[in-house]
């Protein structure tokens, strides 16, 4: 599940009222029928605001809070290895938190949220501040999360990379729910509204022809916004009426990104 707003929307506070950080005004929050909190569910939590101890070595860090959370010593350092070697921080292990980048005391902060193996990852703007390697190697770690049956919980702006991955969304508006559901059962419910075409030469003047609006355009690669999938099909006919080698033609529905626009505009 990610939940998706615009600043101030209430996602923190919404994960916060789930963790029992926060007061709920009323209603009940349930994890498999018990009320979520540390003696009922096994759950790590990455906050918004990042922390982490400056001047104590990363591993003393990372074994305080493994013990924290009920670990043997053996198991922590076991715990800490594994996850040292995943997220690619082993040589940072003996040195204070101030002498990482923001982006790997980032990664520190993230084992603690999962060195005890929760069942339920709560993940608050998990890739803010992260350059697109790290991002990639985050990504990759939630996904196998979610193959070994964890249920993961996200906060998050980059729709682009969450659309990769995520199942279930929901978007926030001033704190109210606009949209819930399945992402791909939901985009179903969109007509497609842009088509890409990769060609070996300059198809401008065909793509005018049809009265159709380029988006973007790069080395004779066009993302076209259509109204109907017809428009699309005729200008491809054409093309290939003309000679025009097409390497790619695919017709897209919105993305994440139009979608929450879209909501967030009309809430």
């Amino acid at each position: 599940m990610v939940y998706f707003g615009t600043n101030g929307a209430g996602k923190t506070t919404t994960i916060r009222m789930l963790l029992g950080i926060i007061k709920k005004d009323e209603g009940q929050i349930t994890w498999k029928g018990k009320a979520v909190d540390r003696k009922n569910v096994n759950f790590g939590y990455l906050p918004e605001e990042r922390g982490v101890y400056p001047k104590t070595k990363i591993f003393d860090q990372l074994m305080y809070f493994a013990k924290l959370k009920g670990m043997s010593a053996k198991d922590a350092q076991d715990s800490i290895n594994k996850w040292a070697k995943e997220l690619k921080v082993e040589e940072y292990m003996k040195l204070p938190a101030e002498k990482l980048s923001k982006g790997n005391q980032q990664k520190i902060q993230f084992m603690t949220a999962v060195i005890h193996n929760p069942e339920l990852i709560v993940l608050d703007e998990p890739f803010s501040g992260l350059d697109p390697v790290n991002t990639q190697i985050l990504k990759n770690i939630i996904i196998n999360l979610v193959k070994d049956k964890k249920y993961v919980i996200m906060s998050a702006h980059q729709m682009a990379t969450i659309e990769e991955f995520c199942s279930d969304i929901l978007i926030l508006n001033k704190g109210k729910t606009v949209l819930q559901g399945n992402l791909k059962q939901i985009k179903q419910t969109y007509p497609a509204n842009r088509v890409e075409i990769n060609a070996n030469q300059d198809i401008t003047s065909y793509i005018k022809e049809f009265d159709l609006e380029i988006e973007n355009e790069a080395n004779n690669n066009y993302i076209i916004k259509i109204s109907d999938e017809e428009k699309a099909h005729k200008l491809l006919n054409k093309l290939i009426a003309q000679g025009v080698k097409v390497d790619k033609f695919e017709i897209k529905k919105p993305t994440l990104n139009d979608i929450f626009i879209e909501k967030v505009n009309l809430a």
